[in-house]
Formats: structure tokens, sequence, C-alpha cells
């Protein structure tokens, strides 16, 4: 899959033309934020991090890699499975932005996603 085709934005961030479907990866609506203003093609929330793992987490930097191991271990098992097999049919039929209300995107389930979805 093209890289251009899948990328990372925060969901405060206004929605630009070229987003593609707005997709949501967070397990919890974001505050302050309107479905309107989110303007989402799809919410998927099965593809986000367990309460437990997010708990746990907790957006440290120093825990980013092991997040990211556990998290792709989640993401083998069902119902995410099945979520993010959805995300790559999205992804193949054109460009996909994946939305978190993370402070840092860089670092959240959103950027793990890109890059199983690149890969």
């Amino acid at each position: 899959m093209a890289e251009h085709q899948v990328q990372v934005g925060r969901i405060y961030d206004e929605p630009r033309s070229g987003d593609g479907a707005r997709v949501l990866v967070d397990r919890l609506w974001p505050r302050g934020v309107s479905k309107e203003r989110a303007a989402l093609h799809e919410w998927c929330k099965d593809v986000a991090p367990s309460p437990e793992l997010r708990t746990w987490y907790a957006h440290d930097p120093a825990k980013f890699d092991e997040f990211a191991r556990r998290y792709r271990a989640e993401l083998a098992q069902p119902p995410a499975a099945e979520a993010f097999a959805a995300l790559q049919e999205l992804v193949r039929q054109g460009p996909v932005i994946l939305l978190t209300a993370a402070k840092r995107a860089d670092i959240s389930e959103a950027t793990v996603l890109v890059d199983l979805l690149r890969s």
C-alpha cells in the first residue's frame, strides 16, 4: 500500500480536503468534539487497544515500544483482528486518515496501525 494512502492525525485538527476517509481509532469519544465537527467516515472502536493496555501505557514515551508489541498481539485476536481487516480494506479503496485524541499522535495506537497498514 502506498504510504500516502494512510496517515495519522488528531481528531482536534480541522478536516482537510485531502484527508480521505476519516476514521477515529480511539475506544472513547474525544471530549469537546461534536460528531458533526469530527466529520468521520467511521468510528472503529474495536481496533483500539484494550482498556487494560491503554491504562498501563498511559502514553508514557518510555513504554511505547512495549506498548506497540502488546498492541500488535491484541490486533491478532478477535474482535480487533476483524476491525483491522476492515481498515485494510478501507485503505485499499483510497486515502485514509486514522484519528486519535492523543496529545502525541506519534506515540499513539494510530501510529502503530499506520505502520502495520503500510507493511
